[in-house]
């Protein structure tokens, strides 16, 4: 049965159950929903988040389910879908559903029903694939970082192993991958009392991920929920947030919970096994049939055997062995911790909700209304034997090679209220997490951090150690602090190589202006900043140039632009001057003038025209130190620059008697281009002018726009 086609009875239960909602929409068009029940408030936040984008919803739910290919996306598609169905089949999550406590049954049965109650209370809207959703589904998408464990298996892989396609291998990668896959790069910052002027402490909420790839929202009930954040289309809890007492961010972890196992594959009789120690292990197959939208319009279908051992399934081959991967799949788990820290209401409450183990892509930065801070590892991290490097496939056939269980949640990197007053995490290891209060990195297995610091890691340390007296606008300010500290390392080189050049060369007169620019700049990005401009643009060349040269758990890409010759330093100078005068006719472009944010359409691969209006963004992108990460860069038929990911939200909070906030979303609520709310947040993002949020009901009186039950009076 369709949604279309519902029967009578059907429409009229869910038109009944709209009755316990509420929605209320401010004059930003956020929604804050209430219910009588938790479920009651799951109902109406998923409808209101239909209502601002039903389509990026459906397009994360065909990607988790593995039905991209089914919405007319080619026959391409078949990788993204298969390694989706690797770990997601429909029939063993009817199951889990079925098995699944009643509570969360519960909220997963009212979030098809909100979803649902849409699409029949809106003709207008089409559906691609799915035409009814069913409460089951929910468990195919529990992630906060959406997937972040699975993008790590490579569809060109894929397809050469189970298609065959080795023509294709390079055009499959690039054609096809997880539509909201998550880009690395965030900032979460908690200050216990001691660093705040009001001895309340504070929290920074800043995720740095495509821009659109969430919803803000708050949600209530008469059960105590009570929660405002960042949620991903399509799940229904805050995933970086706060409630009346706690706060909660996450940052993708640089701890390794996945690994790769070669497996030695031998044949016996037409059967296939693989080895593990002494033993011979029959290689278990399972079908896997997907369909796929063909040129003429019908559907077609394609089926695979994937093969399988007690690791994982195989996913590619390598040098003659076939190679499994092991990552966490616990949806029922990971979905009941990720809706019931939302109710936490202090760090007590929150640990014991993650003591479910079913977090292995974040860590959290926390802080509660008792001036409690901490940072959190991934609470799953799988125990190994680290004799062994894990950045490579291991040995399958080596039992000491398996995982032992979980690593107990007192055993992983945590730190809970230090002296100093600050924890933070950029996506680094938790090193330095709290200055010399820190989990010693000699302490624990190397897995437990695969990437070590990144170029904010400094920026923040020189933040943290040396700001006192924080308030919740102070906290701000850090967050946008404009210094570049990458190139107060990297340019003393490029100057000292223009200074020895020989008096004939002639990049002593052609490069004169830029470098004097360069010389005066005080490595802080600004809208008027001609030094910002040169710099960025002679950086991302460099970047380009030593791309091919980088190797994973070698040197960072600054490093590597640190160890190039003078001569290459001042070449990629001149070709980055040169593409200036190109494209604007001089090379002391504002970085304002070239650095955008705009936003004209709803689709997926977002548009630019320089000829459309725009706004000005003083920001750069974090690679090159900035804690306001704003990654732009020139576009099809653009000379101009536009960001396309960074700061999606951003929010500061701070848990005092009452708990206040100010926060900011990239362009706007609305996923429709003919909503008022569509951008009316981009001058405010381009600026980082937070706004304040109405958390409280007497805050939101007198900023609301409507307010209603879902299915009636729909806001356009």
């Amino acid at each position: 049965m369709t949604t279309k086609g519902a029967p009578q009875a059907e429409r009229e239960r869910l038109a009944a159950r709209a009755e316990a909602v509420t929605v209320t929409r401010d004059d930003w068009g956020i929604a804050h929903i209430h219910g009588r029940t938790d479920a009651d408030a799951v109902f109406g936040m998923i409808y209101a988040q239909a209502e601002d984008d039903f389509g990026r919803i459906e397009t994360n739910y065909l990607t988790a389910l593995g039905r991209t290919a089914e919405a007319g996306d080619g026959e391409t598609a078949i990788w993204s879908d298969l390694r989706a169905r690797l770990f997601v089949d429909p029939a063993d999550l009817r199951l889990k559903y079925a098995a699944a406590p009643s509570w969360l049954r519960a909220l997963m049965g009212a979030w098809a029903d909100g979803l649902n109650h849409f699409l029949l209370s809106r003709p207008d809207v089409r559906t691609r694939v799915i035409r009814r959703f069913e409460p089951w589904m929910a468990l195919s998408f529990t992630e906060g970082a959406n997937g972040g464990d699975l993008a790590k298996i490579s569809l060109a892989d894929l397809a050469v192993f189970y298609g065959g396609l080795d023509a294709e291998r390079m055009s499959v990668a690039a054609a096809t991958g997880r539509s909201s896959e998550e880009p690395a790069g965030s900032n979460g910052i908690a200050l216990g009392p001691s660093m705040t002027r009001d001895g309340h402490a504070l929290l920074l909420i800043n995720p740095h991920t495509a821009f659109y790839l969430r919803s803000e929202l708050q949600m209530s009930s008469d059960e105590g929920l009570n929660a405002y954040g960042a949620v991903t289309w399509g799940q229904f809890f805050v995933y970086q947030g706060f409630n009346a007492h706690a706060g909660w961010m996450h940052a993708t972890s640089s701890a390794d919970c996945v690994d790769e196992f070669e497996e030695t594959i031998v044949e016996r009789a037409g059967r296939l096994f693989y080895r593990h120690g002494a033993e011979l292990r029959p290689v278990r197959t399972t079908p896997v049939e997907l369909r796929f939208r063909a040129q003429d319009g019908t559907l077609a279908a394609r089926s695979f055997t994937v093969f399988r051992t007690h690791h994982g399934p195989i996913v590619r081959a390598e040098d003659g062995k076939w190679v499994a991967v092991a990552l966490m799949d616990r949806p029922v788990a990971a979905l009941e911790q990720a809706f019931l820290r939302t109710k936490a209401h202090d760090l007590a409450t929150f640990t014991e909700v993650s003591r479910r183990a079913a977090n292995s892509t974040n860590n959290t930065i926390f802080a509660d209304d008792q001036g409690a801070i901490a940072f959190l590892n991934p609470q799953f991290v799988p125990r190994r034997d680290d004799r062994f490097d894990r950045t490579r496939p291991v040995d399958g056939a080596d039992p000491a090679t398996d995982w032992r269980g979980d690593t107990p949640i007192g055993e992983l990197p945590t730190v809970i209220d230090p002296p100093n007053g600050w924890v933070y995490n950029a996506n680094d290891g938790p090193w330095w997490a709290a200055g010399q209060y820190s989990p010693r990195r000699g302490d624990y297995p190397g897995y437990m951090d695969r990437v070590g610091a990144n170029c904010r890691t400094a920026h923040a340390l020189e933040i943290l150690e040396a700001w006192q007296g924080f308030t919740l606008e102070r906290l701000r300010d850090a967050a946008y602090d404009s210094h570049l500290h990458v190139f107060a390392k990297l340019l003393p080189d490029l100057l000292t190589a223009f200074d020895v050049l020989a008096v004939s060369d002639v990049r002593r007169a052609n490069l004169a202006e830029p470098i004097a620019a360069l010389r005066d700049w005080d490595c802080r990005s600004s809208l008027d900043s001609v030094g910002t401009t040169l710099a960025v643009s002679w950086g991302e060349t460099m970047r380009e140039r030593v791309a091919p040269e980088l190797r994973p758990g070698r040197l960072s890409v600054v490093d590597r632009i640190a160890r190039t010759s003078a001569d290459q330093k001042l070449t990629a100078l001149a070709d980055a001057v040169g593409a200036l005068l190109r494209d604007f006719g001089r090379c002391d472009v504002a970085w304002g003038e070239l650095n955008r944010f705009q936003r004209i359409d709803a689709r997926a691969t977002p548009r630019f025209d320089d000829a459309e209006p725009s706004w000005p963004v003083p920001f750069a992108a974090s690679q090159w130190g900035a804690l306001t990460a704003y990654a732009a860069a020139r576009h099809p038929g653009t000379t101009k620059i536009y960001g396309t990911s960074g700061n999606s939200f951003i929010a500061v909070v701070e848990f005092g008697p009452r708990v206040r906030a100010l926060a900011l979303s990239a362009g706007g609520a609305s996923g429709d281009p003919g909503s008022p709310h569509f951008a009316d947040q981009a001058e405010r993002f381009a600026s980082g002018d937070l706004r304040p949020v109405y958390f409280h009901p007497d805050e939101l009186a007198g900023h609301v726009e409507r307010t209603y039950q879902p299915g009636r009076a729909e806001p356009r």
